[in-house]
C-alpha cells in the first residue's frame, strides 16, 4: 500500500483526501517511479473543480509530473533502468508515493546529475515543455521577434520568458495579475512587465505601435479578445488554456483576414496522449537548456504531500510566483 492524494468528488480544495491505496503496477511500455517530488499545475485544479477533459472517473489521484527513482519496468521497456533518477509526465497519479508513467514520457537525469536536482526535475516537465512548444512548434518563433506572455509570474510564464530569450527574441514582454508581481517577474527574462489592467497601451508603447509577433495566452475571455488588436502583421496568438472559465467568443475568419494574423491552439496533455514522441523530443531540448544554465525552473514553495489542498488554495489565490511542488519523500 502507499499514501496518495485522492479526489473523491468534484469541488474546492477541501475535497482532496490523503488515503492508503494499492501501489500501481506498470503495464507494457510503462515504468513505476518512487516519487520524491510532484508538481502542482493549474490543470490539476481544473480537474478537481470542473471535471470534464481535465479529469477522469472518480475517485482518482491528480498529478501530471513527478521526479523520482525508477522501481520497476513494464514489459518491453528499453533504454531505462531500475534505480535511475528521472523526471516524468504521469498524466494522472503524481500526488502519490509511487506513480506510473509511459516510458516515452520518462526522462533520465543521469547525464545531468550535477546540473539538475530533483526539485528542478519535478518543476520543469509540464511548464517548460509547454513553454518551449508554445514558442517553437505553435508560435514558430524567429530570432529577433517580439513576444508577449500572459501570467508572466506563473509556472509557464516564469520559464517562457527565459526560453524566449534563449531562442533569440528581441523583445520579451509580460503581463501579471497583480502590480506587486511586476518587479519579481522582470527577473525571468522579461524586458518589461505590466499589470493586466492597462496592458494594451503599454504593449503598443513598448513596440512603438508595431504590435507583437507572438502572444502566449491561457487567460481566456475577456483578456483573450484584447490580444488580437495587439498583433503585428502575420502575428500569432497562441492559446493554451481558459483559466477564466468564461465562454469563448466566436472568432470570425474575416477578422483574421483583416488583421493578417493567426490563432493557434496547443495542449501538452493532448500531445502526451496522441504523440508522446513529440513531447519527448521537446523534453530533451528543455533538459539541455537547464543543464547549460540557460533555463532555471522557478520554484516558489515546496509543501508536504499532505498539504496538497493548501497548494491548490495558494494557486487559486494567485499568491505564488513560479511552481509549487509537493514533497513526497
Amino acid at each position: 500500500m502507499m499514501k496518495a492524494v485522492v479526489i473523491p468528488r468534484f469541488g474546492g480544495p477541501e475535497v482532496l483526501e490523503v488515503r492508503e491505496v494499492p501501489v500501481p503496477q506498470p503495464k507494457a511500455g510503462e515504468v513505476l517511479i518512487e516519487v520524491a517530488y510532484a508538481g502542482v499545475n493549474y490543470s490539476d485544479l481544473m480537474g478537481r473543480s470542473r471535471g470534464g477533459t481535465y479529469a477522469r472517473e472518480l475517485p482518482y489521484t491528480p498529478g501530471y509530473e513527478v521526479a523520482g527513482v525508477i522501481q520497476a519496468l513494464g514489459e518491453g521497456v528499453e533504454g531505462l533502468q531500475i534505480g535511475q533518477r528521472v523526471a516524468a509526465m504521469s498524466i494522472f497519479g503524481g500526488y502519490a508515493e509511487f506513480a506510473v508513467a509511459q516510458a516515452a514520457l520518462t526522462f533520465p537525469l543521469d547525464s545531468f546529475a550535477n546540473a539538475i536536482e530533483m526539485e528542478q526535475a519535478a518543476a520543469f516537465p509540464m511548464v517548460a515543455i509547454t513553454a518551449y512548444d508554445l514558442l517553437t512548434r505553435a508560435g514558430r518563433i524567429c530570432e529577433g521577434e517580439s513576444v508577449l506572455i500572459h501570467s508572466a509570474a506563473g509556472g509557464v510564464g516564469t520559464v517562457a520568458g527565459q526560453i524566449a530569450r534563449a531562442l533569440g527574441a528581441r523583445l520579451v514582454l509580460g503581463v501579471v495579475s497583480k502590480a506587486e508581481k511586476v518587479a519579481e517577474a522582470r527577473s525571468f527574462g522579461y524586458d518589461q512587465v505590466f499589470p493586466v489592467a492597462d496592458f494594451e497601451q503599454k504593449v503598443l508603447e513598448a513596440t512603438h505601435g508595431k504590435g507583437i509577433d507572438i502572444v502566449l495566452d491561457a487567460s481566456g475571455e475577456p483578456i483573450r479578445s484584447r490580444n488580437l488588436p495587439l498583433l503585428a502583421r502575420f502575428g500569432r496568438l497562441v492559446v493554451f488554456g481558459n483559466a477564466s472559465g468564461n465562454p469563448e467568443k466566436a472568432l470570425a475568419p474575416g477578422e483574421l483576414l483583416r488583421l493578417n494574423c493567426s490563432v493557434v491552439g496547443y495542449s501538452v496533455s493532448a500531445l502526451m496522449k496522441t504523440s508522446p514522441h513529440v513531447v519527448a523530443e521537446t523534453a530533451q531540448q528543455v533538459i539541455r537548456l537547464i543543464a547549460e544554465s540557460k533555463l532555471k525552473p522557478v520554484i516558489s514553495e515546496v509543501l508536504p504531500l499532505e498539504q496538497a489542498a493548501e497548494a491548490h488554495r495558494r494557486i487559486e489565490a494567485r499568491s505564488h510566483v513560479g511552481k509549487l511542488l509537493l514533497c513526497v519523500k
